[in-house]
This record gives C-alpha cells, sequence and structure tokens, in this order.
C-alpha cells in the first residue's frame, strides 16, 4: 500500500513509495549529473564565490599589508549586509527586477542583476585596495556583500522553489553546498596561489571574471513554472503598492510562518541564530593566524585546495545522507558536533606550530564538520518555508542564523588582542579563541535536542501557503 508525502510549503499530496531505498553517498554525487542539479551547482558557486573575497581573504590581503587584527575584525562588518537581506526580500518576492526580469523571470533577472553587481564591486576592490584608504575598500566591500545577499535570496528561492519532492531539495540542497564550497576553496584557497604570484589586485580580477560561471548557470536555469504562477496571482489580487499589497508583502510571510509553526518558531530561529556560531566567530582570524604562524600562502593554498577540497565533498555527501537517513535534528546534532571539533582542533596548530602533517588534518576535520553542517542546516531551514513566500522567509531564517554570528565576529580581533594584553603570547591568544570559538556551538546543540523533544510532543503540520 502506497502512502502520501507533503513538503511542508505545498497543498499537493505526492505518491510515494511505500519503502523507500536509502540513498548511500554514491546517489548524492550522481545526482550532480542531473540537469537541475548541475545549475543549482553553478548557481551555488556563484553564491560562495564573493563571500570570503569580502571576509576571510580580505582579512588576509589587509594583515599582508600590516594591518591590525582589531580593524580586520570590525571591517567584517560588512558581512552584515547578509543579516538584514530579509529587510528588502519581500521586493525580491514581489517585483520583477528592472531591464531583465520581463525577459528572463523574476528569479533569474534578480540573480543575474546581482552577479553583474557582484563583479563590478569586485573589480572595484581590486582597482582600490587598502593602500587607497579603509572606506573606499569597506564601500566597494558593502557594494559586493549587499550584491550577494541579495542574490542568495533568490538563488535559495529558486532552489527550492524547483524541487518537486522533498528528496529533490535535499538532492539540490546537496548541490547548492557543493557548488558553494569549490567556491570557497577557490576565494579562501586557490586565490592564496595567485595572490603569492601576481600580487593581491590582480587576483581579485581573476575572482571578478569567475563569476561568469554563474551568470551562465542562470541563462541556463529556468524559471520554476509553480512558484512563478503562485506569485503572479499574489500580485494580481493585491498590487504590491497599495496597503493590503505592501501588508502582504511585508508581513504575511511573517504571519504565515508563525501561524505555520506557533511558538515553536520561535524557537527555531533562536537555535538556527546559534547554530553556525562557532564558524562566523572564528572566521576573520582564521587567514591573519596562517600569516601570524608563518605558513607560506602556497602551503595554505596547497593544503586547503587537496585535503580541505576532498574533506569539503565528503562532509556535503555526509551531511546529505544524515539527512536522508535519520532526518533533520540528529543530522543537526552531529553536524554540530563535528563542526566545534574542526574549529577547535585550530588551538592545537597553534600550539605545536605549522607542521603541514598537522595542519593538513586540522584542514579536514574542519572543512568535513563545517560542510556536513551546513547542508543539515540549509536542508533543515529550507523545509520551513512557504510557496509564494519562499524568499522571504528563507531570508529570515538565514539571517536569523547568520546575524548574532556576524555581529559578534566583529570583536573576534579584538578578543585575540585582549588575550595578548593580559600577559599571553600570539599564539597562546590564538590557542585560547579557537577553542572558545569550537565551544560556543554547544548551546545550539542543547537547544536542538529541545527542539526535538518538543516537536515531538507537539505534531503540527505545516499549513499551506498563505493566500
Amino acid at each position: 500500500m502506497s502512502q502520501t508525502v507533503k513538503r511542508p510549503d505545498t497543498e499537493t499530496a505526492v505518491p510515494a513509495p511505500a519503502k523507500p531505498r536509502k540513498p548511500r553517498i554514491g546517489d548524492v554525487l550522481r545526482a550532480l549529473r542531473q540537469p537541475k542539479i548541475a545549475i543549482m551547482l553553478g548557481l551555488g558557486f556563484s553564491s560562495g564565490l564573493p563571500f570570503f573575497l569580502t571576509a576571510n581573504t580580505l582579512g588576509y590581503w589587509m594583515r599582508d599589508e600590516g594591518l591590525t587584527l582589531k580593524a580586520i575584525g570590525f571591517l567584517s562588518w560588512v558581512g552584515l549586509a547578509y543579516s538584514f537581506k530579509f529587510l528588502w526580500s519581500p521586493l525580491i518576492d514581489r517585483l520583477d527586477a528592472p531591464w531583465l526580469g520581463k525577459r528572463l523571470g523574476r528569479r533569474r533577472g534578480w540573480i543575474l542583476i546581482a552577479q553583474i553587481v557582484i563583479s563590478c564591486g569586485l573589480l572595484a576592490m581590486a582597482l582600490l585596495g587598502p593602500k587607497h584608504g579603509l572606506l573606499a575598500l569597506g564601500m566597494a566591500a558593502l557594494a559586493v556583500a549587499f550584491a550577494s545577499a541579495t542574490q542568495d535570496i533568490v538563488v535559495d528561492a529558486w532552489r527550492i522553489e524547483a524541487a518537486d519532492t522533498n528528496e529533490e531539495l535535499g538532492l539540490l540542497s546537496s548541490a547548492y553546498q557543493l557548488g558553494y564550497r569549490i567556491a570557497v576553496i577557490i576565494s579562501d584557497a586557490m586565490i592564496l596561489f595567485a595572490a603569492s604570484h601576481l600580487g593581491w589586485p590582480t587576483s581579485y580580477v581573476l575572482m571578478a571574471l569567475l563569476m561568469t560561471l554563474g551568470i551562465a548557470a542562470t541563462l541556463k536555469a529556468t524559471e520554476p513554472a509553480g512558484a512563478d504562477k503562485v506569485l503572479h496571482e499574489k500580485s494580481a489580487e493585491a498590487p504590491l503598492w497599495t496597503g493590503r499589497g505592501l501588508f502582504d508583502a511585508v508581513v504575511g510571510p511573517f504571519i504565515a510562518f508563525f501561524k505555520t509553526w506557533g511558538w515553536v518558531g520561535l524557537l527555531m530561529l533562536v537555535f538556527i541564530s546559534l547554530y553556525r556560531l562557532p564558524e562566523f566567530v572564528m572566521g576573520p582570524m582564521a587567514t591573519p593566524f596562517y600569516h601570524d604562524l608563518g605558513i607560506s600562502k602556497d602551503m595554505v593554498g596547497t593544503i586547503r585546495t587537496t585535503v580541505g577540497l576532498a574533506a569539503s565533498f565528503l562532509g556535503i555527501a555526509f551531511g546529505g545522507l544524515l539527512v536522508a537517513r535519520f532526518g533533520y535534528m540528529r543530522a543537526l546534532i552531529l553536524g554540530g558536533l563535528l563542526q566545534g571539533v574542526g574549529i577547535a582542533s585550530f588551538a592545537i596548530l597553534a600550539t605545536y606550530g605549522g607542521d603541514p602533517r598537522l595542519f593538513g588534518a586540522v584542514m579536514m576535520l574542519d572543512n568535513f564538520g563545517v560542510s556536513a553542517a551546513g547542508v543539515a542546516l540549509v536542508t533543515y531551514m529550507s523545509s520551513l518555508t512557504s510557496l509564494g513566500y519562499t524568499a522571504t522567509q528563507y531570508a529570515l531564517l538565514s539571517s536569523a542564523y547568520a546575524i548574532v554570528g556576524k555581529f559578534l565576529k566583529g570583536f573576534s580581533g579584538a578578543v585575540v588582542d585582549g588575550l595578548q594584553a593580559q600577559g599571553h603570547t600570539l599564539m597562546e591568544s590564538y590557542a585560547i579563541f579557537f577553542a572558545g570559538a569550537g565551544a560556543i556551538g554547544l548551546p545550539a546543540i542543547l537547544l536542538c535536542l529541545w527542539l526535538a523533544a518538543v516537536s515531538g510532543r507537539n505534531p503540527r503540520t505545516p499549513a499551506p501557503s498563505a493566500a
């Protein structure tokens, strides 16, 4: 006898086999050859490429120019643009992109505009550099971060709306994470080869050119037909620039979210905001740490593009497998533990020095844990959205997961400097900092256990998207 399953954001029940075969790691990797999954890979790459170019990698460039850890930490606040994207996501949900929206569709039009702005912003950063003043460089970085956050809003919406089933949503999420992690390896590791031999400005020009891969994926993609119909029906019922239209666009997604999940929705937001704290807090100090440890750019790039890249692939596949076999909560708990251990292991590197074998082992732990946790969280957040409000609700969730961490990471340099002021050596200060960064993920794991227990006692069927 067959069963039926529902995606949380749809009203249509779809048939499912009574005994579906549990996917293996090979199933996740083979699915990347499907056209839709391949496009998602390219869009994930486009989303991941700018992220570190305004954060960790920019910090390495600044440290090379002799800037203080405190300045590097504070400049990382340009990444707060990612945390407030829910403020303009209702407009992205309801308005076509200028010039391109009617030709490419609402989702693809906004993605392409964002990609063009990112490319131009990276070129501006290459021309300006730290030597032309932190204000000018910071403004260019802020433009890249704002456009990148906008791209993330729409790519996330496309990913969720393009999925026909929960299984396909999981595969698309894994493809997104894979493309994202490949881009991170390039912008956080391979760029170091170019910076070492060609200089930082030329390296940033090359990154701007790599954005064409994302542009190609956008042009190849198609608009999700079902979501496009819902969006235009909503626009017809209540034009955006009326009182009802503005209320439905801005407030409606949040009402729909809490109507679906009740008070547990608030618990979800708190959990999501704490889950990735370890990665965010340690981020600005990672590349200055390599610099201060005396590891060459070539060595960092080699380790991260070999051991680090392989560990990222395995972590993404493992995260997708955990979600498919054991569900969101167990995957989140195990992913959170792996993430914390990987980040805390940097303290070992600070204590025992930059031996290449030890450095490789730390990179393996870090990349594997962070990647597995990323897949679990992205898939979990994707399951909580409603069709028609996808961009805004997912922006709310992704902003919740980023805002606390991106605010706190601005003080990371001040923490390391403060530990030095207390009499610790620089490496001792780094070791204490990284151990603490790994430990601050524990409250999120405890909250996840509570959330799983609460959800089990109070089962709630997600409501259909609000009219």
